[in-house]
């Protein structure tokens, strides 16, 4: 019998988050990307799109700014997308890190930012 891995569901990683849409904004995901449900990501300084977090970058991804709500396929351009930018509680098991390596300094970005991980 085969077996069958299920990916992250659009805000399948969300515990809670704040009233409204508060917790939420819809940002612009910069071309080149292929992205899941959950990915962790960085505010690009340059021109203000979102690209994957990368605690060794210097192009400002290396501060982790936001959570992607669900999948966005930016390969072939940019795309407008929802992410969850502040106020709200997220199981990191389900979120999508770049490396292994990176996950203290991005989750003490998003405490800053008001989103806790748990």
């Amino acid at each position: 019998m085969s077996e069958l891995t299920e990916k992250g569901h659009a805000g399948g990683f969300i515990i809670s988050e704040a009233n409204g849409w508060r917790s939420r904004a819809v940002v612009t995901i910069a071309a080149g990307q292929n992205l899941n449900a959950g990915a962790v990501l960085g505010k690009i300084s340059g021109d203000g799109t979102y690209a994957v977090y990368d605690n060794d970058a210097s192009d400002g991804t290396q501060a982790a700014a936001a959570i992607l709500l669900d999948d966005c396929d930016a390969s072939a351009e940019a795309k407008e997308a929802t992410v969850i930018i502040r106020d709200a509680e997220v199981n990191g098991e389900e979120l999508v890190w770049q490396s292994a390596d990176e996950v203290t300094a991005g989750v003490a970005d998003l405490l800053a930012l008001g989103i806790v991980v748990m």
